[in-house]
């Protein structure tokens, strides 16, 4: 197996935790029929990615500035069509359903966007720093590509911007402009929070109180109100998110309302309930109760099944892919493989990360699956096309250390 054996050890552990976690959190999707059949459509939409992560492999990394621009062009058709036409899931317009695989744009614009910054990087590059004109073309493509997918993944979008200045930063993009833009992104964080608290309805409690009998409020009896249309339409679920996490107030057991905040309640009780080792894989309770176990919320499970040596276990995981992915840059010739791999690496993990924080609830509740872990369908696919990726750069680091030992052995001789 050529590249990185790190690395490879590190995705297969990845797959392995993937398959496991993912047969015991998909009960709720299963019947008595095909209890097997959420397992393996993803155990079959992995080996569809390693297919993919191969043949990405052994591609030559100075291949793929030829499809930046087309990966660009087609990313940001992608993401207009969807937002006038795509399918609705949780009040957000993300996906298409190709085949009943769920396709979604935004996982396809977020590598476009790491790829055109790291060409304007590397093409920039002036000795210990960059042209300061590689500030604006970065702004300039990231802008419009971030606000696309902002209007329905606030949290995707966050994201991404947060790859793209921790690039600047590698890249060495003179720390004055940097801060400028970290300044200029906190004032518009103040006035968007702003504009949601003022803007935003409680439309998910409201959808509660007329769904479920048993909730009684005034919501209830009056008119309905016209939804808002548009970016704001998505107001009332973040500002219900906000306040959700801002909430510090201690409610009694016997109080607390499992079918409004059923996701943060079943996931502390999953985390609570699961001590040192945890119930053991496939002996989890929250599953048949937590919305989205087997994706937003898988991170909770395992901790459940495996308790805090597989939380560790599953976290180093992401942090030896980050620190083994720097140590292969560190050792390409060229800046742009370096800031390749860096920058894809930084996609998954930082996810990876926000994913855990918010299953741990030290962060409001998002949509962002656990890279390579969580069951999906666009997500998986394009995460083991970074993982090959990254084993590409690595193939040419190892041939050229190997050179480089063969020639200090010739002059030593």
């Amino acid at each position: 197996m050529k590249g990185d054996t790190i690395i490879w050890a590190v995705f297969f552990f990845l797959c392995m935790v993937s398959i496991i976690e993912v047969f015991s959190a998909s009960a709720e999707l299963t019947d008595s029929k095909s209890y097997m059949g959420p397992v393996l459509k993803h155990a079959m939409l992995l080996g569809v990615g390693v297919v993919f992560l191969i043949i990405t492999m052994n591609i030559d990394c100075r291949y793929f500035k030829i499809i930046t621009p087309f990966a660009l062009i087609f990313s940001g058709v992608l993401l207009l069509i969807t937002s006038l036409t795509g399918g609705e899931i949780n009040g957000a317009s993300r996906w298409f359903d190709i085949g009943g695989l769920q396709f979604q744009p935004s996982e396809l614009a977020k590598g476009a966007v790491v790829l055109a910054e790291v060409m304007i990087l590397s093409a920039l590059q002036d000795g210990d720093t960059v042209d300061k004109r590689a500030f604006k073309y970065i702004l300039w493509v990231s802008v419009p590509f971030i606000l696309l997918i902002f209007r329905e993944n606030f949290s995707t979008a966050a994201l991404l911007g947060l790859v793209v200045v921790l690039m600047m930063f590698i890249g060495r993009v003179p720390m004055k402009q940097i801060g400028k833009l970290l300044g200029v992104v906190m004032l518009a964080g103040v006035m968007g929070i702003a504009a949601i608290w003022v803007l935003g309805e409680n439309d998910e409690e409201e959808a509660l109180a007329k769904s479920d009998p048993r909730v009684k409020t005034e919501t209830v009896d009056q008119p309905e109100k016209k939804k808002s249309s548009g970016v704001l339409h998505r107001f009332g679920t973040w500002k219900s998110r906000i306040k959700k996490f801002m909430d510090n107030e201690e409610i009694p057991p016997e109080k607390f309302d499992l079918d409004k905040d059923g996701q943060v309640a079943h996931a502390n009780i999953a985390i609570a309930s699961s001590n040192l080792i945890g119930k053991g894989p496939g002996n989890s309770v929250q599953r048949d109760w937590l919305p989205q176990a087997f994706s937003d919320f898988i991170y909770a499970i395992i901790i459940e099944e495996t308790g805090l040596v597989g939380a560790v276990f599953v976290c180093l995981l992401y942090i030896i892919l980050l620190f083994r992915t720097a140590s292969i840059a560190n050792r390409c010739a060229y800046s742009f493989p370096a800031l390749l791999i860096m920058g894809l690496a930084l996609l998954m993990v930082t996810q990876a990360i926000f994913n855990m924080m918010v299953a741990v609830g030290l962060a409001p509740v998002t949509g962002q699956p656990l890279p390579l872990i969580s069951k999906g369908g666009t997500s998986t696919i394009i995460n083991c096309v970074y993982i090959g990726v990254i084993m590409s750069v690595s193939c040419k680091a190892k041939k050229r250390d190997e050179l480089t030992q063969k020639a200090a052995v010739k002059v030593e001789g």
